[in-house]
């Protein structure tokens, strides 16, 4: 079994996947930023690690020992219409969404490019390749994450790298609950607020999404992509059918 280090861990999507994987005989180094939310799982070591400061990120992974796998879970949303959603939200969420995973792998590949194995797994999301209105600054975060996590596999394949990017639609892990909104009763866009529900979709639960992350982990040969539930797989099958020369949404709403 190899020896896995989860970012994110201490709830939701990567909290499940460090259950699944340890439940599998893997080693595994389950990190968030508060190590003591991570006291009753059942794993070989809970660390502090903070996936937007490099010291942070250094000393874990000097601290897990030797690492066959990352599982890059840490994230955060917003709902904001792109009019008006502060900067400094989105800077926020491509810091932890996109350059806190960048860094974590940064952090890894030497070690893994000498010893000439090694896998990357990034938690990504449907909205990696489309759009949903009102969460904008996530969906750009995510496309960007894809493009580095592709760009990764590309270099780092001939030293023995595998990059996938795990791909899930709405998932029941409060995520959504838990997100800013940054919207006013009488904001302009509140209408389309209240339709977001019928266009995010029927969500799958963190135990499904977990036991997709292990399977590609112990798969010899995974795929760069792997879509997860039917929700999923329908709309990126739609979005990579549907033209590219208008904007593209799975549901049609009006508000």
């Amino acid at each position: 079994m190899s020896s896995v280090l989860i970012t994110g861990a201490s709830r939701g999507i990567g909290r499940a996947v460090a259950v699944e994987l340890a439940g599998r005989g893997h080693r595994v180094v389950a990190t968030a930023r508060r190590p003591e939310a991570l006291g009753d799982l059942p794993v070989d070591q809970r660390l502090r690690l903070d996936v937007t400061d490099q010291e942070s990120v250094d000393q874990a992974v000097r601290d897990a020992g030797s690492i066959d796998t990352v599982v890059s879970n840490a994230g955060d949303t917003v709902r904001a219409p792109l009019e008006s959603v502060p900067l400094a939200e989105v800077e926020r969420l491509f810091q932890l969404n996109t350059l806190g995973a960048l860094r974590v792998a940064q952090a890894v590949l030497p070690a893994m490019r000498e010893r000439g194995s090694g896998r990357l797994v990034f938690v990504s999301s449907v909205q990696g390749r489309l759009v949903l209105p009102l969460i904008g600054p996530y969906g750009a975060s995510k496309w960007a994450l894809e493009a580095l996590a592709e760009t990764l596999a590309i270099e780092t394949g001939r030293f023995g790298v595998k990059v996938s990017i795990v791909q899930p639609g709405a998932v029941s892990s409060g995520g959504a609950e838990r997100s800013k909104v940054l919207l006013q009763d009488d904001d302009p866009y509140a209408g389309l607020y209240r339709a977001l529900p019928a266009l995010r979709g029927e969500p799958i639960t963190p135990q499904l999404v977990a036991a997709a992350v292990a399977d590609t982990v112990e798969n010899p040969d995974p795929a760069l992509r792997v879509p997860v539930g039917a929700p999923a797989e329908r709309a990126l099958r739609a979005r990579k059918e549907a033209p590219e020369d208008r904007p593209f949404l799975a549901v049609d709403i009006d508000w």
